[in-house]
């Protein structure tokens, strides 16, 4: 079977492997279509820990189940399924284990022809999806679900801004607030994507490079309830100031780093909370495939290639241009 791993100086290469056989409780699954995320860049650029060359990327795939092992139930055979890539969650629903890591590094991942994988990590893909949208689903899904709903307490009529919407997270979690009924705001300082998000349901977009944005910003929604961000940084002072009281800012990457001063002082008297969130727990990817299923979420994909061309969907990545999930089908 055809697979990507990240080889030596994190080097992209295909290689061939065998197929490999299903152990008790698992399942041998026919890749269909794979997804990238900014992780995949990030060990390809050696800007993540834990890089073994070697080992075979990706975290995102859809799939059909071609053999089962010992102790599978027959049910399993033929259906088409996500793979959650979550790798020792622990048995704290609130936080990781310190075993915890994710597939595609340093596990072998998902951008392969076929994968064993037990059971208790596949779920049945909805039906309203096709492959690419299985594909697109399981990590940006995940993290997006786990910040707007556990740490987010995401309500309909809720004022949310989700920041930087060009991200596979920030869309989903734009997609599920949006399902959820509430008031849902974006940034972006791309045009296009702040014109799409607009045409998807978003009540106003908004340039964060200009310098009144924060102010166009609270005219525009008159404060927000929840606010969903991937950059951290001193941007998160310009936040601070948009909440309403009582606000809640869930983080769940920090693309700008560490903020020089942090605005306490407004965030004790105003009793906003400052919350980190990762991954989700096992329990919460099979809700947050409940919930797209009820609610016949599609995917945002910004294009589909062959697998053999997927390093050019890695350079896309980089230059940050897409608008969606970036897909390969075998």
């Amino acid at each position: 079977m055809k697979a990507l791993i990240i080889g030596d100086n994190n080097q992209l290469n295909f290689i061939d492997k065998e197929i490999p056989k299903p152990k008790e409780n698992e399942v041998l699954v026919k890749i269909t279509a794979v997804a990238l995320n900014h992780r995949d860049q990030f060990i390809r650029e050696g800007k993540y820990p834990g890089i073994n060359p070697g080992t075979i990327l990706g975290s995102d795939a859809c799939g059909t189940v071609m053999e089962i092992g010992e102790q599978v139930d027959a049910v399993w055979k033929d259906k088409e399924v996500l793979i959650n890539p979550n790798i020792d969650w622990g048995e704290n629903p609130k936080v990781q284990s310190s075993q915890y890591h994710i597939l595609g590094t340093p596990s072998d991942g998902l951008f392969c022809e076929y994968v064993t994988i037990d059971t208790k990590k596949i779920a049945e893909k909805p039906a309203h999806l096709s492959a690419e949208g299985g594909a697109a689903l399981p990590l940006g899904g995940m993290t997006a679900f786990r910040a707007l709903f556990h740490h987010g307490n995401c309500k309909k009529n809720e004022n949310v801004l989700i920041s930087g919407v060009g991200g596979g997270v920030a869309q989903f979690a734009f997609q599920f607030a949006l399902a959820k009924g509430a008031n849902v705001y974006v940034t972006s300082s791309d045009e296009t994507k702040r014109t799409k998000s607009i045409e998807l349901g978003a009540k106003e977009a908004f340039n964060y490079k200009d310098e009144d944005w924060v102010k166009k910003a609270k005219q525009a929604s008159g404060g927000f309830n929840l606010v969903i961000d991937s950059a951290a940084g001193d941007g998160i002072n310009d936040l601070i100031k948009l909440m309403k009281p009582a606000g809640r800012i869930v983080f769940y990457g920090a693309t700008q780093g560490k903020p020089q001063n942090l605005d306490v002082h407004r965030m004790f008297w105003n009793q906003i909370t400052l919350q980190g969130s990762t991954m989700a727990n096992d329990d919460e990817f099979k809700a947050m495939i409940t919930y797209v299923k009820k609610n016949r979420i599609e995917p945002i994909i910004d294009s589909v290639r062959p697998f053999e061309e997927i390093v050019e969907a890695f350079d896309k990545m980089k230059e940050g241009k897409q608008f969606g999930k970036l897909v390969a089908k075998f």
